[in-house]
């Protein structure tokens, strides 16, 4: 698992990461932490770069944190 630098967002802190799949492709998932408390989201799409696992990661965080759907 390839970690990428978290970005702050509001109040929570928002860490995009990637994983390289038997395919050769990149998982990316991104996890939302509040204090002590850490969600971790996997995402559908594969990626043919590590780079745009961790975009798109890190926008669909923001999105999730901007948009209030976190309960």
């Amino acid at each position: 698992m390839q970690i990428s630098h978290a970005h702050e967002v509001g109040k929570y802190l928002v860490t995009p990461m990637t994983k390289l799949n038997e395919a050769g492709r990149y998982s990316a998932s991104v996890s939302i932490r509040r204090g002590m408390h850490d969600r971790v989201f996997r995402l559908i799409p594969h990626f043919d770069s590590a780079a745009s696992a961790v975009c798109y990661a890190l926008a669909q965080g923001r999105q999730l944190v901007m948009n209030n759907q976190l309960a």
